[in-house]
Formats: structure tokens, sequence, C-alpha cells
């Protein structure tokens, strides 16, 4: 008797450890729009192009990125659709869709090539369009079109992959993360503010959703 007195005292007397932290809370979504200056644009913008600087806005949004880990990002668009813009980012974050990177196109000297091969996100660019017809302004120069993660969605064009590295992700059958499919949650945000998408071009254009309002 006196043993089991003993290990029932030793067991109530045992430290009890401490109950374990709570869950940290999921950060908010935040987005902020301000007026763009022909600073802000110095290498994306240049006179003759189809929009002006007043016309445009700097977004910021927050996202996820691929470690899930969540980031600050700006986009350049055109001032009627960056209310659209921030309904489709908001979407996103809350479905934790990742977004590798999101910097205005400037940040790379306006050079498209080098913001895809980035896989950057990116809004505003006064480029014309890479297409087999005559040559136009692509809708980017208006501010009214977004490429979301190029690598993981590559333009296929001219029997080209755009960027390069998207060679790894031509074959649409396996989903991975960041990647637009149908019905997926990044084309169903965009159709949701009545945005198009190009992966069902006839040479698809899996980073690219564009609105003509």
């Amino acid at each position: 008797m006196a043993l089991l007195s003993v290990l029932a005292l030793s067991a109530c007397t045992r430290p009890v450890p401490p109950p374990a932290p709570p869950s940290p809370t999921p950060p908010a979504f935040a987005s902020e729009i301000r007026p763009v200056t022909e600073a802000d644009v110095a290498g994306s913008w240049r006179p003759g192009c189809p929009v002006g600087p007043d016309r445009l806005r700097l977004v910021r949004l927050t996202h996820w990125d691929f470690a899930g880990q969540p980031r600050t990002g700006a986009l350049v668009v055109h001032e009627a659709v960056a209310a659209d813009v921030v309904t489709v980012f908001d979407a996103l974050f809350r479905q934790r869709f990742p977004i590798r990177q999101m910097r205005p196109v400037d940040v790379y000297g306006g050079d498209d090539a080098a913001s895809m091969a980035a896989d950057n996100t990116s809004g505003f660019n006064c480029r014309r369009a890479v297409t087999e017809g005559a040559a136009s302004w692509s809708t980017h120069a208006y501010g009214r079109a977004i490429d979301v993660n190029p690598v993981e969605n590559p333009y296929l064009f001219g029997g080209r992959v755009l960027p390069p590295a998207g060679a790894a992700y031509v074959d649409r059958g396996a989903y991975r993360p960041g990647m637009a499919v149908p019905d997926g949650v990044l084309v169903r945000a965009f159709a949701a503010v009545g945005w198009s998408w190009g992966g069902v071009w006839s040479n698809p254009d899996y980073q690219h959703f564009t609105t003509g309002r």
C-alpha cells in the first residue's frame, strides 16, 4: 500500500505540459489602388502608347507563394479594371492559389521575355501582340490583360514554348500547383468578373487573361 501511495502521489505531482499554442490566424487579404506616374512606368511606357500613365493604376495585393507564405505583390492595370483585379486576387487568396511573384514589368525594363522567364505575374506593358497576323497592340498595352505564372502556364506559339522553361508544363494532363486549367480556381476567378482565358485559343496562351471592358 505504501508503494502504491508513493506512485499515486508521483503521478499527481508530475508537471503537466502546457497546452499547445493555438493555430495562427491566416492573414487577411489586403489591397490598395493608387495612381501611376510616368516615372512608375518609365520602362514599360513611352509616348504613342494607346493609354497614358494617367489612365493606369498600381494595385498592391496580398497573395500566397509556392511555399505557402503570404506575400505582397503589385500589378499595373487600366483604371477601369482595377476593381476587377482586386476581386479576382481576393478569390485566389481565399483559395490559397500560389503565385510565384507579382511585380510590375518595369522591374525587368519592360522586357516581356525576362519577366516570363522569372515566372512573374504581370499586367500592363506597352508592347505589340505576339501573333501571326498584322502588327497590333497587345491588350497588355492597354492595361487590360494579366499573365499569371508564365512558367506553369506557357504560351504555345509557332512551335515555340514561351517562356522556354514552360516546356515542363506543356502536358496539361497532370495538374500541378499554379496551373490554369479549365474550371480550375484561376480560370473561374477571372471568369467570375467577365475576363476571358487564352488557354482556349488555337495557339494556347495558358498564362493570359484579358477583358475588352
